[in-house]
């Protein structure tokens, strides 16, 4: 389950109270501690308001300028007026990658039926996975286990180390 090399990953919060300091982001620890698991290494981690400029902006920066091999993002996948991560996400994105956010829903709701409700996205922008997680740290927990196993493969593939999908070892 593992890459041959580590994984640079970059976690990216919208909120607006966490970008004030008036909130803990415990989402981008939770983030920080799984994909550890996957010898991921977070070289990039910044809370922005929920602004859909200010979140593409951040996205841009780490793919192209940070280079990053996965950005997880936390927040804003809600259907409150506030909540533009996945907008912002597809303003920046070249491939959409729709089966992770699916599958994510899918696993989500045998647990909670209200998990359909999120707009999650997920696609490529460069050679950089980026991935749409819940705003709560339960959320992002059931979600990015649900694809974990899977990540390493899919930065290997953009790395160009890796082109066969079709093995079933991956669970």
């Amino acid at each position: 389950m593992v890459v041959k090399h580590m994984i640079r990953v970059g976690i990216l919060t919208a909120s607006d109270k966490g970008s004030k300091g008036e909130r803990i982001d415990e989402s981008g620890k939770t983030i920080e501690d799984l994909v550890s698991k996957i010898n991921g290494h977070v070289l990039a981690y910044k809370i922005v308001p929920d602004e859909r400029t200010e979140i593409s902006k951040a996205l841009i920066e780490m793919s192209d300028v940070l280079n990053l091999d996965l950005i997880l993002t936390t927040g804003g996948t809600g259907f409150s007026s506030r909540d533009v991560t996945p907008e912002a996400t597809l303003d920046v994105i070249q491939k959409i990658v729709p089966g992770i956010p699916e599958y994510m829903r899918y696993i989500s709701f045998s647990k909670t039926p209200r998990s359909i409700l999120s707009r999650s996205v997920s696609g490529i922008r460069g050679k950089t996975l980026i991935i749409n997680l819940p705003g709560s740290p339960k959320g992002v927990k059931e979600c990015l286990e649900s694809i974990l196993a899977v990540l390493p493969h899919a930065v290997e593939i953009l790395r160009g180390e890796a082109s066969e999908c079709a093995q079933n070892n991956i669970t």
